[in-house]
């Protein structure tokens, strides 16, 4: 992907704004859900998902989600989805042919974000070689290099309407995201939480990268959602997925 090396480096002293950007985003924007794999079964999540074994019994319906944002003529695609041949959970559609189905093409694509770098949201990020790549500079180091560094949030198109949130904790630079249309605001969990009870309950899967980060992203996901009155989707739980319209649909 181009520009990696170049935007990570960026990242730490350029172009990064908070969360009060004077302009309300003029464009035309859109949210869409990509499906990015196959759901299993129901998932028993007692004790890979609660460091304290809080979840007894319950069983969740994990779900592989990416999501387009449309923002005027320029595209970008959040995460990847597992790979076309990732064994057991393969996507029945390839994001490139879903993205056919939408009039879009893959040169189209000018930026591909990274929640994390975990194999069932990276696994097609290859089949946008011309995006620039978006992804938290811990993880980057976490897969590059032996040292990582502190975080930042990232304005995507610099109006304020779509933002990377540093969110670490599940791994060392987590992202999440959030998208504010004209008409409401959503913020896309990527796996800071990974279905309704861990946000609820402030649950830590055991092999989280971090505790205490994990533990304050969660604050930070609620204090955004409070502040900004936003929709949660959380990418893994399949009760989110009616948040959103259905495809090839988005909101608007």
């Amino acid at each position: 992907m181009r520009g990696t090396s170049t935007l990570l480096a960026a990242g730490v002293c350029a172009g990064l704004l908070g969360f009060d950007a004077s302009a309300q985003a003029a464009a035309d924007m859109s949210l869409t859900r990509l499906d990015c794999g196959t759901p299993q079964a129901p998932t028993a999540v007692n004790q890979r998902f609660s460091d304290t074994f809080s979840y007894g019994d319950t069983k969740i319906q994990f779900v592989f989600s990416c999501y387009l944002i449309k923002h005027g003529d320029q595209y970008l695609l959040w995460d990847t989805g597992h790979s076309m041949t990732a064994p057991n959970v393969a996507p029945k559609v390839s994001i490139v042919d879903q993205l056919n189905k939408l009039g879009v093409q893959p040169d189209q694509i000018n930026f591909v974000g990274i929640s994390h770098y975990h194999a069932d949201h990276t696994g097609q990020v290859a089949s946008f070689p011309k995006a620039l790549l978006l992804i938290g500079l811990g993880d980057w180091n976490a897969i590059s290099a032996p040292k990582p560094a502190a975080g930042v949030n990232k304005d995507v198109f610099g109006d304020g309407s779509v933002i990377m949130l540093a969110t670490p904790g599940h791994t060392p630079g987590h992202r999440s995201l959030l998208v504010k249309l004209p008409d409401k605001t959503f913020v896309i969990s990527g796996d800071a939480v990974h279905f309704r009870e861990n946000y609820d309950n402030n649950g830590v899967p055991w092999f989280n990268y971090d505790r205490s980060q994990t533990l304050a992203s969660i604050e930070r996901l609620k204090g955004l959602v409070k502040t900004f009155n936003a929709t949660l989707i959380i990418q893994h739980d399949a009760r989110d997925i009616d948040k959103l319209p259905a495809f090839p649909a988005g909101a608007k």
